[in-house]
């Protein structure tokens, strides 16, 4: 089987990013202006690769990110299982380390290994992993889709890329990210291996 390359991509901006506000599963935001701008330079930069499939979550920001690959006529599916964590009742509401007792405890607690603990309400990086497993066995039964593109989020993409690389979920503080920024991979049929870590080059294009 030829390798297979998976472009794994994080949504633009909304203003909720800037702000600082969680929307986590249950806040559907649409892309600001920064945002846009985002999806149009990188579509600007990859707009030529001849993409089998493109998967998005079931928010709107994530196909927002790829309306124009999408207006291109490529076969597209949107996976609830990609969506975002859910920060339960702090949706909405603005997180920050300094300020929030019970988020900073919640991710010294992942950080120590304890991926089984949420904020009130929400959803735990272990509940949101087991809501991924059928999503990537999914792409890995489909051989003939040679170049993929994948929208998702910040958190769960963290999440994502701890299964796919083998790495424990207390280790996804590791995979950095931004709005608009891309890891790319590249699947043997057995094992997924990054060509490019958390790439913005992309956002130097001119839309």
């Amino acid at each position: 089987m030829r390798p297979r390359t998976i472009f794994l991509l994080r949504h633009g901006q909304t203003d909720f990013n800037v702000q600082g506000i969680v929307q986590g599963s249950g806040v559907d935001s649409s892309l600001n202006e920064t945002g846009r701008r985002q999806a149009a330079q990188f579509f600007a930069a990859y707009g030529h690769m001849p993409f089998d499939k493109v998967y998005t979550s079931a928010l709107r920001r994530t196909q927002e990110s790829v309306q124009q690959f999408l207006d291109l006529g490529l076969p597209h599916e949107a996976h609830s299982g990609l969506n975002e964590i859910s920060w339960g009742v702090r949706e909405g509401t603005r997180i920050t380390m300094e300020e929030d007792a019970e988020y900073r405890q919640v991710l010294a607690d992942w950080a120590a290994g304890r991926t089984g603990s949420r904020l009130t309400g929400g959803e735990s990086p272990e509940a949101v992993a087991a809501r991924q497993r059928p999503f990537i066995e999914l792409l890995k039964s489909r051989p003939e889709e040679e170049t993929v593109l994948v929208c998702m989020h910040g958190r769960a993409m963290r999440v994502m890329l701890c299964q796919l690389l083998n790495y424990p979920l207390q280790c996804m503080e590791g995979f950095e990210h931004s709005n608009l920024c891309l890891y790319k991979l590249e699947f043997t049929g057995t094992s997924f291996t990054v060509k490019n870590f958390l790439d913005v080059s992309h956002l130097q294009v001119p839309a």
